[in-house]
Parts: structure tokens; sequence; C-alpha cells
């Protein structure tokens, strides 16, 4: 069996698909995108189909360390997204060609469904109180908000007053049971983390994400130092290697990767063995669509220190359309009673209706985040 050709697709809301089709009639599906930047990552695919096409599609690590290797330049969000969807792709493929789940290939599950979050508030978080108790009328046991909207690198302490009321208003409204997820994506600059971070403690948050932004990390070692909550990071990291240091000087408790940006299903589960040497759980980030979804419920199965899975379906980003709009079997990604069983099909377990993708294809997306601004001009972290 052979590679033969790479096809994609710009659909709505903001993501790409990939097909890999072979001369046996094997293909596989993959979502190699990053957000806002779906053009370029989907560039960067076609210009590694030259090292793919007239390859043997089951040699996925062979071939992984072909497309990350052998162009010498290598890692950054643009190469291992397009490598990312490459290896979901290749592992759906592996798994339709041989009748089984991409999980049986990977060891077999060791659980049986997936506890999932959603979100609530929005990007400038607001009504959380109100958002929290639908998700829990719906079943989920744990959701995730944002904890402020822009902030300077020196702000008003008023500022942390609002980002810790939202959250109280949001534990007030839940019980003291329920998971809270509190995202400040990399908004919140050392000098006001510090304050905002310690401030958090009463409301016992299920973790806080991304604390500062990436190229900050180190100094969570002084400024999270004692505290009583997990924090986490990764949906910006991009290789095992990235999270190696961070693991290794014990400075964060869950770790975040991307399926679609971290280079895969290979390279998550070599990051999630990495965290377990660690005593550090997983909890793949995934605000994209169905193929993301999969892949990282493939890699939920086999690693113990899963402990909850992200998921898209109804956030504010899904204009037009949603994660179940493009499965011909929408149940394959049901959830009930805030778990999602293990997808059991072959391959990823999930079917795309491509007739469908075509169509929206032909509505595609130029989707962009938004570019916020501090009161005196100067672009503010989003």
């Amino acid at each position: 069996m052979k590679i033969t050709r790479l096809k994609t697709w710009q659909v709505p809301p903001r993501w790409l698909f990939l097909k890999i089709e072979t001369d046996a009639g094997v293909y596989g599906w993959g979502e190699p995108v990053v957000e806002g930047r779906a053009a370029t990552v989907e560039a960067a695919v076609h210009e590694l189909s030259d090292y793919l096409v007239g390859e043997d599609p089951h040699r996925i690590e062979h071939l992984w360390n072909m497309l990350y290797r052998a162009g010498f330049y290598r890692g950054g969000p643009i190469l291992m997204s397009a490598i990312a969807g490459i290896d979901q792709a290749l592992w759906d493929l592996k798994g339709r060609d041989l009748g089984v789940p991409v999980h049986q290939l990977l060891g077999g599950r060791v659980r049986d469904r997936m506890r999932m979050y959603a979100w609530t508030g929005g990007d400038r978080p607001q009504d959380v109180g109100e958002g929290a108790r639908a998700l829990v009328d719906q079943g989920f046991t744990a959701f995730k908000m944002n904890g402020t909207p822009e902030m300077a690198i020196v702000d008003s302490h008023r500022k942390v007053d609002e980002a810790v009321a939202r959250v109280a208003e949001a534990r007030d409204a839940v019980g003291p049971d329920v998971g809270i997820g509190i995202d400040f994506h990399g908004r919140v600059h050392r000098p006001m983390a510090k304050a905002l971070l310690r401030e958090l403690e009463p409301y016992h948050p299920m973790f806080v994400e991304e604390p500062v932004a990436p190229e900050h990390l180190p100094c969570l070692a002084n400024i999270a130092d004692g505290l009583g909550y997990p924090l986490a990071t990764g949906e910006r990291l991009h290789t095992r290697f990235e999270f190696r240091d961070l693991l290794a000087q014990g400075m964060i408790d869950v770790v975040q990767p991307d399926l679609s940006h971290c280079g895969g299903i290979s390279e998550g589960m070599k990051i999630a063995s990495l965290a377990s040497c660690h005593d550090v759980a997983l909890a793949p980030h995934c605000p994209l669509g169905p193929l993301t979804l999969a892949a990282s419920l493939h890699v939920d199965a086999v690693n113990h220190n899963a402990f909850i899975q992200e998921q898209s379906m109804g956030i504010h980003y899904n204009k037009d359309n949603d994660v179940l709009d493009y499965l011909v079997d929408k149940s394959a990604l049901a959830i009930e009673d805030g778990f999602c069983a293990i997808p059991e099909g072959p391959g990823l377990g999930v079917e795309i209706d491509e007739a469908f993708v075509e169509e929206r294809a032909r509505v595609g997306h130029r989707w962009r985040n938004p570019v916020w601004t501090h009161e005196d001009g100067s672009i503010a972290e989003w």
C-alpha cells in the first residue's frame, strides 16, 4: 500500500480537515490546524506531502521522524500542527485497514469512558453563574471559564477583585463538588499573577490554566510555590522537548498538549508518558473539531494519568457549524452525564461526511482571533 494523495478543506467555523488516500482505497482523516492560521498550516501540509506520496502509510513512526527531522528546521506551531494532522490521519488509516480502533494499536484502553468538560462565559467572561448552572443541568461535573479579560502587566487590584468575584459567582452557582477550570489564557503577567493565583485559592479551582504566557513559565517556581490547587499548561507547547524541563523542575501539575498542535497522537503519547514519570495529570487541550476530539479520546483511553477532556461543542467560537455537524454518525462522540464513551469503530472511530465537508468548504472561513488593546493603545494578550 502506498500513499497517493493528501486532500485538505478549510471548513467553518475555523477548522482544516485532511484526508490521506492510498492506492488500496484505504484512507484516513486528520485535523491539522492552528486557530487563525489555517491557510498557513494547509500550505505546510502540502509541502510535507512531498515526503509522503509513494510511502507506506503503516510506517507511522518512521514517517513522523522523516517529517520532523528531514526538514532540518523543526518545531513551532505551524510545522507541528501540520505533522499532527498527518499523524492523526495515518493512525486513522492504519486502524481502518486493520479493522481496529486506534486505542487497540496503542495498547488497549484502560477506561471505558472519559470525563468531559465544557466552556462558559466567553472571551470576556460574563454570566458565568448562569452558564455554569446550565452545564451542570446537562450532566457535566466540570466546566472551564476565562478568568479575566485583558490585564496590563501591572494593573489595578480592581481587576483582581473582579476576576475573583466571577469565580466566586461560579462556585456559588454550582456548589463545592463541581470542578472549575480557570483559564488565564496567558493574559495575566507575572506581577498580577502572583496576587490573583493566591486570591483564587478559597474557591478551590480544579486547575488554573496558562497562569502566565508560555515564554514566561520559568517564573512559576517563584510565583506559584505552595498553592493548594493544580496549575495546568501545554496548549502552546509543541514537542515533548518543550515539556521536558517544565516537568523535570516540578513547575506544573496538569499537562495539556493539543493533539492538533503537538505532533499528533504519536507525540501526544510521548508527552503523556513523560508526564506520568513525574506523577503529573493529562488533560488534552481541544477547542477544535471532531477529529481532534476523537484523537484526544484515543490518547486518553490508554493513559492512566488522563483525568478530563476538553471539548468545544457549543463554544462561543463555533459559528455556523459545530463539532458533530461533520459526522455521519453523531452518536460516535455523544456526551452523556458528563462522559464520552471511548470510540470503538475502526481508526479514530468517527466517519466524516465528505460530501458535507465539500459543501462547507465552499463557504470556508477566515477566522482570526480578536486583537485587543490596552487603554494606552498597546497590544494586549488575547
